[in-house]
């Protein structure tokens, strides 16, 4: 994943991949493992792409919500053992709500933290906007290349 970091399609559109990692951790992650994963995964993006911390408090806000948007959307009777957070296990409306409100997170502070000032504020709404549909494609691509168990009728 850290190998196609950022895939730039246009000014516009930045697929971030690496978010993959972060959202597919299982439900039991305890939260200082969970934020510990997410920190080392940021700076190691960042010491290959010499992005000065960008990734790494971006993945650490990720981690962060995590936590927040589990609860948040988690049913009443909490989440069975085993079950991992990803398409194939939890359904494709629950992983939209799940990864989509993770990614939009991620990709707001990353794209406001990289521009740092209001004068482009709608310029990098956009920016949020399409990068984040774009990279929730391609995870959701990802998930039945990589991850999908395929069930026996």
């Amino acid at each position: 994943m850290v190998i196609v970091q950022n895939i730039h399609l246009g000014s516009y559109i930045i697929l971030l991949p690496y978010t993959l990692a972060i959202i597919l951790l299982p439900f039991e992650t305890p939260k200082l493992l969970l934020l510990l994963t997410s920190f080392l995964l940021g700076v190691t993006i960042d010491i290959f792409f010499d992005s000065s911390g960008l990734h790494a408090s971006a993945c650490t806000v990720l981690g962060f919500s995590r936590y927040y948007v589990l609860k948040f959307i988690s049913p009443r009777e909490g989440y069975d053992a085993g079950v991992k957070p990803s398409v194939d296990d939890m359904g494709l409306a629950w992983f939209l709500s799940y990864a989509g409100t993770l990614i939009v997170i991620h990709h707001c502070y990353f794209f406001f933290l990289e521009v740092f000032r209001f004068s482009e504020f709608f310029r990098t709404l956009l920016r949020v906007i399409l990068s984040s549909i774009g990279t929730f494609g391609l995870i959701y691509l990802l998930q039945f290349l990589f991850y999908y168990k395929k069930r026996r009728s």
